[in-house]
């Protein structure tokens, strides 16, 4: 395996231009990533799955007073209705980002999702304390939006084939272009 450094990568924020090259291991690594990340979510969603039913009551019920979240949490855990629906929604969506991230199939969407889980997690376990703020659960969104940033399911993923489908003449993401933020 060569260890050549050959990939470059950057962007412009804020009128200050990121440039960067990666080593030839970084793809290996980001392969390694995004099944890890995707192996955690995908156990979280079948520990849940095992233990049902689920119930997210309990959580959203006892978030500190300190969170920013906790009102919100509250009513939503008093509201019997909706509890039905988390309760099926968080391992349904925990199996879901698990099981795309570890094949490579629709990577951005699945991150983004997995990010998105992870921040509402981080916003009820916040206690209002500095040495808290950066705990695991926001690490997990950082781990997540990497994996979108680097389109982490066209190396060694279904996305790479996904994207190459062929419809009308056309690659699937040259025809519908607003694909490339859901794959990748």
């Amino acid at each position: 395996m060569s260890t050549k450094t050959t990939n470059e990568f950057g962007g412009e924020i804020g009128g200050v231009t990121l440039l960067g090259k990666a080593h030839s291991l970084s793809a290996l690594f980001i392969v390694l990533l995004r099944a890890t990340i995707g192996g955690m979510i995908l156990f979280a969603g079948l520990g849940k799955v095992s233990e049902w039913p689920f119930d997210a009551a309990g959580y959203l019920a006892n978030v500190g007073s300190a969170s920013p979240v906790s009102g919100i949490y509250a009513a939503m855990a008093s509201n019997a209705a909706l509890m039905e629906i988390v309760n099926v929604v968080v391992p349904v969506t925990q199996l879901l980002i698990g099981a795309a991230l570890i094949t490579g199939a629709f990577v951005r969407l699945a991150a983004l999702g997995g990010a998105m889980q992870m921040m509402l997690f981080y916003l009820g376990g916040w206690s209002g304390e500095a040495l808290a703020l950066f705990d695991s659960t926001l690490v997990y969104a950082m781990v997540f939006l990497t994996v979108a940033a680097f389109g982490a399911g066209r190396v060694l993923g279904l996305d790479a084939y996904i994207e190459e489908f062929e419809v009308g003449g056309q690659a699937l993401v040259e025809k519908f272009p607003a694909l490339r933020y859901v794959l990748g």
